[in-house]
């Protein structure tokens, strides 16, 4: 295999893969959290919930795709297993299942959290002037920053 070309240094491509880890990290533990959700929830506003997770989960399987695909595109292998991404997570693992209303609180503050990890990935996709990087991060942080709006609008004020 050829060497890869594509303008941006290897110290760069390796430092922007780093933060696209974390964000492949933390987009594949919001996943699970947020399938398993979609499986357990009850309550009153079950269906609601139910179906609006499994449109979150959906989105979210094919936002970690992309992701893990770019990670290779800078010619950096990604991470795929559970521990490894365990590792570079920034969101806990829930133990149990809540009750719904803090389902939603918890996605909530996993979404958050992923826009948090966007913004540190984003600078460094900028300072390597990396703009397939920083569009990929920039349209996911938009798409958590909604998600957590939407989840916000739904619990008790």
């Amino acid at each position: 295999m050829s060497k890869i070309d594509i303008g941006i240094s290897e110290n760069d491509r390796n430092t922007v893969a780093e933060g696209l880890k974390s964000l492949l990290a933390d987009s594949y533990t919001l996943y699970l959290q947020t399938h398993n959700f979609h499986w357990n929830v009850t309550g009153p506003q079950f269906r609601e919930l139910h179906l609006m997770f499994e449109e979150h989960y959906v989105e979210l399987a094919e936002a970690v795709d992309d992701i893990a695909e770019r990670i290779r595109t800078l010619d950096v292998v990604a991470p795929g297993t559970y521990k490894a991404l365990a590792e570079l997570s920034s969101i806990e693992e829930v133990e149990g299942v809540p009750e719904a209303t803090e389902m939603v609180r918890l996605l909530t503050h996993g979404h958050e959290q992923v826009v948090k990890t966007c913004r540190d990935a984003l600078k460094k996709a900028q300072e390597a002037d990396d703009e397939s990087s920083t569009a990929l991060i920039s349209d996911r942080m938009r798409v958590h920053e909604k998600t957590a709006w939407m989840l916000r609008a739904t619990l008790p004020r």
